[in-house]
């Protein structure tokens, strides 16, 4: 039965006085040591921590007020605006686990004032904790991480995301001997309103995304047609074949990506080097723009093919053989089986995997600086070459030009991309799952 307005006095003021002041609704509801814990742990950490949280936040606000300066050979220190804005995240992160504390002050203080309305006194300090242990210990143990990667993940996130919103690049604006500026979006605007920076990255994106797509789909194709083979009735040996298909992905990708640089080197690489020998002309692997992509493609299948060889045959050993006897009773012929059973279970079972390998090639940062360096040069591009993608551009902003901003404006558009796209195939795959099992 549910309590009259008069019968939850209890409940109505003890969170009317935790939200007054902490702790005072457990005073309230005679749970003396508890609300004494509260309120002498919520005022020490106001009044010690106010002096700096006015300051965290203020420097959030205004990223500084004066730069360092050097006159006459005398530095006058000045402010640091990266520094204030990383202080000041730090500081609202702890201002909102502040919050988040005085709103569980006041909940406690409300179901405890609710125990009272039922006619049952509220638990003691003691009892208290014991139900704390009781109900609340997974909390416990996840605290520790929840706190590592609040501190350690979601704030250098934020941080991220913040320096777009800044002018915090080179020349004019590197502290400590500059100040930073909040600017809102020009950063986004610049990066489609001018010319150089918009045909800079309209060229890396669209190659960003056929590099993805591309390389996804020939390692997929390729992957399942060495699968086949080794798993063919015909095919003797299948452990060796299997083990020496496995060998490139055994081996440290960079150590493999270094050593293809060298053997397709124009210059010098052993590969030219045999194919003049011949009495051909050199290919330049690395060093045209279109063959560059070529190769990195190549090379990647190296890399890649094994992985989904060896999910592939894993997929095929489970493929239902009564499903094949009947096609084949039918009349079906073996191109028949493989487009219209094959292909179709082999992709439901590994979807998700080819959604991780899009995504995985769309950041694929190693390959593409390791083996080209991005290279080679194209005039027409701000700070990148022509076989860039938008991470290895993202990583020659910021360590070679200093250009921040527009590297974390570039970064939010990829996270956007990449979670719209995997969100928009997962969602497919569970329709689709569901319309299955109707």
């Amino acid at each position: 039965m549910e309590l009259t307005t008069g019968a939850r006095r209890h409940r109505t003021k003890a969170a009317v006085f935790s939200a007054v002041c902490i702790g005072l609704g457990q005073l309230y509801n005679k749970q003396y040591m508890k609300g004494l814990l509260w309120m002498i742990a919520a005022q020490l950490f106001f009044w010690i921590y106010y002096p700096i949280a006015y300051r965290g936040i203020r420097g959030l606000i205004t990223l500084g007020d004066a730069p360092t300066k050097v006159v006459a050979g005398q530095v006058f220190e000045g402010d640091h605006s990266i520094f204030m804005m990383i202080e000041g995240l730090i500081t609202l992160v702890l201002i909102l686990l502040f919050a988040g504390c005085y709103v569980l002050n006041i909940y406690d203080a409300k179901r405890n004032g609710a125990l009272r309305d039922e006619g049952h006194p509220a638990p003691g300090f003691i009892e208290s904790i014991k139900q704390t242990k009781l109900r609340h210990f997974p909390y416990l143990l996840l605290l520790p991480s929840i706190c590592f990667v609040l501190f350690v993940t979601v704030v250098p996130l934020i941080f991220n995301v913040l320096i777009a919103f800044t002018n915090y690049s080179a020349p004019n604006h590197i502290p400590d001997r500059n100040l930073v500026d909040w600017t809102g979006l020009s950063s986004f605007y610049d990066l489609f309103a001018q010319e150089a920076w918009r045909n800079t990255f309209f060229g890396i994106s669209v190659w960003n995304i056929i590099w993805a797509s591309a390389s996804t789909v020939s390692v997929f194709f390729s992957g399942l047609l060495l699968a086949l083979m080794v798993n063919h009735p015909k095919v003797k040996f299948k452990k060796f074949w299997r083990t020496m298909f496995i060998l490139p992905w055994a081996v440290p990708q960079f150590i493999s990506i270094l050593v293809f640089r060298v053997l397709l080197n124009g210059s010098f690489g052993p590969v030219n080097d045999m194919i003049t020998k011949l009495g051909l002309a050199p290919v330049p692997w690395l060093s045209d723009p279109t063959m560059a992509k070529f190769t990195i493609l190549l090379v990647n299948l190296w890399f890649s093919t094994p992985f989904l060889m060896a999910l592939m045959s894993g997929v095929l050993t489970t493929m239902p053989k009564d499903l094949y006897e009947a096609a084949a009773v039918d009349g079906a012929t073996g191109t028949q089986r493989f487009v219209k059973l094959t292909l179709p279970l082999v992709l439901a079972a590994t979807a998700p995997i080819l959604i991780m390998q899009f995504a995985f090639n769309f950041n694929n940062f190693n390959l593409i600086y390791m083996l080209t360096d991005g290279n080679p040069t194209q005039p027409d591009y701000y700070y990148a070459g022509s076989t860039d993608i938008l991470i290895s551009w993202i990583f020659k902003m910021t360590l070679n030009q200093s250009q921040f901003n527009m590297a974390s404006a570039v970064s939010i558009i990829m996270f956007v991309f990449i979670t719209v796209f995997s969100l928009w195939n997962y969602r497919r795959m569970k329709i689709t799952q569901e319309e299955d099992m109707v």
